[in-house]
């Protein structure tokens, strides 16, 4: 049977995606693992792989178009040993027998939903006209045939994180498919078997969200384009179109301070021991050939260490609200803010408690110049615990920073600057460094967030500590 190529969801966050290039003509072979095609998504351009055997029989949407729907048909696979041009003409879902269209045709499952990993690199695939005759989709035959259990990707990892068998799962997807939704469905009930999607169907739909409160002064809630440019001369402003990035970043740290209850602790940090080992270590790094050191160490490799070290050393912060419960974490991840044109990205350093600082380093040299070219893959930037700001290179000595969800936390780090305290009843000179946390109070109280930023002081003031 032909296969239908849909448009994947390559990050949670993920509505439409620009078809940059096609890698493969039509006509060309394709084996699983081809890469068919890039991919501009709202963070990064990914390669896409094939996942099934045949031959492209039909592109559908060019390269270079823009915004394409996610789960949207862009091209058809012949399968092995089927007709090219038959798979071409009629690859594209057909009406059933009784006129009504087929069930994958008239619900588009969402992104996180689809037959595709975030951050995996696959295309999503349905296949055309594979189920028996007459059955329905969610039936059994179309979900398991011959012994084989039709799950996307993401079902089954999520299937293999929470002990659930698939075997017993009924699917609500495209021909019984199942979903993520379906394996989280069989975790929530407590049993291995998701309710039938029959049920699921009848279940009453969720209440709109009830309309947001006019602001103090009778202003609306939201202001739209037009009201916007009638309070501006029209000639004194650019208007600039939004692109995937800053439509994203605006979306979700919006959503971040109305969900999520922001608390901040500021801690002033003393960095004169720190800025002592650091040009020691890096005075110490052993040289290639042309003398370029193995690394060089920054501030904010040391941040980055301190907060790994004080969110292990403070087990009950090191983690993050899942509605219904909260994931506490036995590593260390911390994200780190990279400035790029137009944005940032926040790359995750994975098990920071416990590498090197020259590790570290290393890592977020090269994250960094992945980001800026636009090339790091999205399992490198999602998760996380908790993030870093730092903003001291551009002179800023105290600001607070907004939760990126999911995580729960996230640290605003200012620049060292000499400043004059009483130390044993006398004025010294030392370099201080202000850093604020932003805590989300559903996972962390107010004493919890001051023992973990003490935790972090602790360690920067005593940075010996972060060597053993």
């Amino acid at each position: 049977m032909p296969i239908n190529v849909l448009m994947p969801a390559l990050s949670p966050t993920m509505e439409k995606g620009n078809l940059a290039k096609w890698l493969k003509k039509e006509g060309d072979p394709i084996k699983s693992g081809d890469v068919l095609a890039e991919i501009e998504t709202d963070k990064a351009t990914m390669e896409v792989e094939a996942i099934d055997e045949g031959v492209l029989a039909k592109i559908l949407v060019p390269e270079g178009t823009a915004d394409v729907p996610v789960n949207d048909l862009i091209a058809i696979i012949a399968g092995e040993g089927e007709d090219v041009s038959a798979a071409a003409a009629g690859g594209a879902p057909k009406a059933a027998p009784n006129g009504a269209a087929q069930a994958e045709s008239k619900a588009k499952p969402s992104p996180a939903d689809q037959n595709t990993t975030p951050g995996g690199g696959h295309m999503s695939y349905e296949r055309v006209n594979e189920a028996p005759e007459g059955a329905q989709p969610g039936s059994t035959s179309e979900q398991s045939t011959g012994g084989r259990v039709f799950a996307s990707p993401l079902a089954r990892r999520i299937a293999k994180q929470e002990g659930v068998e698939l075997g017993a799962v009924q699917g609500s997807g495209p021909h019984g498919r199942i979903i993520a939704r379906d394996v989280q469905a069989a975790k929530a009930s407590g049993a291995t078997k998701a309710p039938a999607p029959q049920a699921a169907a009848e279940a009453p739909k969720a209440a709109a969200p009830a309309p947001k409160p006019a602001p103090a002064g009778g202003a609306p809630a939201g202001l739209t384009v037009d009201q916007v440019r009638g309070f501006f001369a029209k000639d004194s402003y650019e208007e600039v179109p939004l692109d995937g990035m800053r439509k994203t970043i605006a979306k979700r740290l919006t959503e971040a301070m109305q969900v999520a209850p922001h608390f901040y602790l500021t801690v002033d940090c003393e960095l004169d021991a720190l800025m002592k080992l650091r040009e020691t270590l890096n005075g110490s790094a052993a040289k290639d050939k042309d003398g370029k050191p193995a690394f060089k160490l920054s501030v904010n490799d040391f941040v980055i260490k301190a907060m790994g070290l004080a969110l292990t050393r403070v087990p009950a912060a090191n983690a993050v609200w899942a509605e219904d419960r909260i994931l506490r974490f036995k590593q260390a991840e911390v994200g780190v803010a990279v400035a790029i044109d137009g944005g940032l990205f926040t790359p995750v350093i994975r098990r920071a408690n416990e590498k090197t600082l020259s590790t570290i380093s290393n890592e977020m040299k090269d994250f960094a110049a992945r980001a800026r070219a636009k090339k790091l893959k999205p399992e490198e930037y999602q998760g996380g615990v908790t993030s870093v700001s730092n903003l001291g290179m551009f002179g800023i000595k105290h600001f607070t920073a907004v939760i990126n969800p999911p995580q729960s936390s996230i640290l605003a780090v200012g620049a060292g600057e000499k400043r004059v305290v009483v130390k044993d009843g006398a004025p010294a000179v030392v370099q201080v460094m202000t850093a604020t946390l932003s805590c989300d109070h559903r996972v962390l109280d107010g004493a919890l967030g001051a023992e973990l930023v003490s935790a972090f002081k602790g360690l920067i003031e005593n940075p010996m500590g972060m060597l053993v």
